[in-house]
């Protein structure tokens, strides 16, 4: 007979679990509150007092005060501590006073959107004034879309719709810029690398066109916990900001584990699979009646996970209690998932990171991860989603077998005792730039002597006079071409010329379902490549490269593809040195010429290699910045061919742990080693930004270098293997301890 266990009890038992390698207790707090302002309009007081909001947690009071001000803030304080207060309550109140005020939300996601949408209605709607608020996004209809332009006084929307709908047609929404007197930019950090450095500068635009219409609004931001929230929200606002971390709200004990899945294979050190290991791990939670959420990286993955849970546990609660949450799914099944949630109906939900971000699905009890999310701010957010205002809670991380996550649940200091990362943008980058002062002359004439951010920016703009861009009389520079210039611009990549992809699994609705730069589609999108979108998986059938268009049909398979590339790399200049002993480290502009050769058909769940196909696409060029490294001396007794599987191991671990500490997603970085490097002829490692013009990651890793190194050796040291595996170095070598051998190159550097 199946006795219930609260649970205390579970974490009691799993205490004794031989896999756990890390056991870590957030200790609890009680709430810190300030009475509910005197200015605070009595309808607004009573609408939250009918949610149970009599008084206001710290941060919240210092946000509403500050903003009264008319000072910019940026409010960080961990998950479900009421951030969304910090901005609703300012604006709500401003528009009690006037009717004439008008704010801009921006939320980096549609989803995010429409939940807050209908959370700010609620509270609308028990206040009784006739406030307004609408999202505007691609699915807002034509007739709505006039209403929102008229009488909005709260508009929700994204920065893509931002650039590409409202700026380009700002004469429409006259009411809007005239009147606005705040923007709220929620979930700041995830405004990092490219997609960062794109909405800085439509904010610009923003700036610009509410300076034409008269209006200086208020920034209100607010993020995640990062290492430099204030600095960041200065970079993406222009603004000087306030930062707001005081954190007032409670939170019960949290238990925070790293759970190590046990080896099957002793000389490969391969473990057995992170995804079977959650299965049962949810499982336990879920029969026991106790509410969890499940995270995992990929839609497929999400899919697989839910499926063997449901069939687990439909004995004990059925499979009718248990949900998956994900991009794909229609917005009333994701309300009806989230209200479930919400009141206790649905005890477990299977989520890829779109539940990471602030939508309100209450607090649950346990978190289980399927690998390490990425970044130590992701985790957070992800362990967040657990602890009710007062009770336990567990988080539980199973680790997988890559190198980052080896490395993070082996070294849980790491992970504690250290900041999460820095967010980089650089606005500065000059392609982004360029594409920006397009967009903003088609907005407005620009007036000689007119800056852009913190830039002079006249000498762009006779270069964009001499393309026959733009049109110079007197002191103006006015658009002059037939093009919409906010339609060839993605705020998701830096390069031109993007390949769109083109899903034709249903021949009678053929659909766009993203885009790529060139350089990233090589690799990605070559024919038969297993391209992953949204965590759906897609075959390449055709990469049209003449015409910049990939043809994909959704598939279910095992497995994913890896792409070589043959990189030439060329020094172009060198900005700053380091010269040491047996080595130098270098950083500046690369040129790299990429062409890829051959594709592998790796296994998701063991890395093995399962097969190969050949890849026929012309070289392309890049220009941007990278660090790289020279060894000066090297171990005599060395080969040309053991170096250069040496330099291949340390890269390997390179590219998996730069990421940690640049805050980057592995694709925005690559690292190659040459053992003959062409400008000096010396065994070389670079590591460049994998965008034009690069965007500040390589500068970060020269900046850091040694902390970086420091954390490879340790990486490889660590490493349980016998010499060398998937989880450090890559492979073993034949006839060479290559393990203690990488150990000694990064020494030698």
């Amino acid at each position: 007979m199946f006795r219930k266990k609260d649970l205390s009890q579970l974490i009691e038992e799993l205490r004794g679990n031989e896999n756990i390698i890390n056991w870590h207790e957030v200790e609890p707090q009680e709430a810190k509150t300030r009475p509910m302002p005197e200015s605070v309009d009595p309808r607004i007081k009573a609408a939250l007092s009918k949610r149970g909001i009599e008084q206001l947690y710290t941060h919240q009071f210092t946000a509403y005060e500050t903003v009264r001000k008319r000072e910019n803030i940026v409010a960080v304080t961990p998950t479900a501590s009421g951030k969304t207060l910090c901005y609703n309550l300012p604006v709500l109140q401003a528009i009690a006073e006037d009717d004439g005020s008008r704010a801009l939300y921006l939320f980096p996601t549609k989803a995010l959107a429409q939940d807050q949408k209908s959370e700010l209605n609620e509270i609308i709607n028990e206040m009784g004034i006739d406030i307004k608020s609408f999202t505007y996004d691609g699915d807002t209809s034509p007739a709505i879309r006039q209403l929102v332009r008229n009488v909005g006084h709260i508009v929700i929307t994204n920065p893509d719709m931002l650039h590409s709908a409202i700026l380009p047609h700002h004469t429409k929404w006259v009411s809007l810029f005239s009147n606005l007197k705040y923007i709220v930019i929620d979930e700041l950090h995830t405004y990092r690398g490219v997609f960062g450095s794109h909405v800085a500068n439509v904010v610009r635009r923003l700036k610009r066109i509410c300076g034409f219409y008269g209006s200086t609004p208020v920034f209100i931001c607010t993020s995640a916990t990062i290492a430099n929230p204030k600095e960041l929200a200065e970079q993406l606002t222009g603004n000087p900001m306030r930062l707001i971390d005081d954190n007032g709200a409670p939170r019960g004990r949290k238990h925070f584990v790293f759970y190590n899945p046990p080896i099957v294979n002793k000389p490969l050190n391969i473990r057995k699979s992170a995804t079977v290991e959650v299965n049962h791990l949810a499982r336990e939670f879920l029969a026991n009646k106790i509410q969890t959420i499940v995270f995992a990286r990929s839609r497929v993955r999400v899919e697989i996970i839910l499926s063997h849970i449901q069939e687990l546990v439909k004995n004990e609660i059925g499979t009718k209690s248990i949900r998956g949450y994900r991009g794909g799914y229609l917005p009333n099944q994701r309300r009806e998932i989230e209200r479930g949630l919400r009141n206790g109906e649905i005890l477990g939900v299977v989520s890829t990171n779109a539940l990471e971000l602030g939508v309100d699905i209450g607090q649950l009890q346990v978190c289980v991860m399927t690998g390490y999310p990425g970044s130590v701010a992701s985790t957070w957010q992800q362990a967040g989603r657990a602890g009710r205002r007062h009770g336990e809670a567990l988080v539980l991380m199973v680790a997988s077998n890559t190198p980052i996550d080896q490395y993070i649940v082996q070294n849980p200091e790491y992970f504690f005792d250290r900041s999460p990362e820095s967010a980089r943008i650089n606005p500065e980058n000059l392609i982004i730039l360029v594409d920006h002062l397009r967009c903003a002359s088609y907005e407005l004439p620009f007036k000689k002597g007119e800056e852009f951010g913190p830039l002079e920016i006249e000498e762009i703009l006779e270069y964009l006079v001499e393309e026959r861009v733009l049109h110079k009389a007197g002191d103006s520079f006015y658009w002059a071409n037939q093009s919409f210039p906010a339609s060839e611009v993605s705020l998701r990549s830096a390069a031109q010329e993007n390949v769109v992809i083109v899903d034709q699994s249903d021949i009678a609705n053929v659909k766009i379902i993203g885009e790529m730069d060139r350089f990233s589609a090589m690799t990605l999108l070559h024919d038969e490549a297993i391209y992953l979108h949204e965590g759906v998986q897609y075959q390449v059938e055709k990469l049209d490269w003449e015409h910049k268009k990939a043809y994909v049909r959704e598939v279910d398979v095992e497995y994913y593809t890896d792409a070589n590339l043959a990189v030439k790399l060329k020094v172009l200049e060198i900005d700053r040195s380091e010269n040491r002993r047996t080595t130098s480290i270098n950083f500046g502009d690369v040129q790299v010429n990429a062409m890829p050769t051959i594709f592998k058909k790796i296994r998701l769940t063991s890395f093995e290699n399962i097969g190969y196909g050949q890849i026929n696409l012309p070289e392309e060029e890049l220009h941007t910045s990278g660090t790289w490294v020279e060894l000066k001396e090297v171990d005599p007794t060395l080969g040309t061919k053991t170096l250069e599987q040496l330099l291949l191991g340390v890269s390997n671990v390179l590219r998996h742990i730069v990421p940690i500490h640049v805050m980057c997603d592995r694709s925005d970085i690559h690292v190659v080693s040459q053992i003959r490097a062409e400008h000096t002829q010396l065994p070389t490692i670079f590591i460049y930004d994998h965008y034009p013009g690069g965007i500040g990651l390589a500068e970060d890793v020269y900046k850091r270098f040694d902390e970086i190194k420091a954390a490879a050796r340790h990486l490889i040291k660590k490493c349980p293997c016998i010499d060398g595996c998937p989880s450090c170095i890559g492979t073993e070598i034949e006839g060479l301890n290559a393990k203690q051998k990488s150990i000694e190159l990064l020494d030698v550097i």
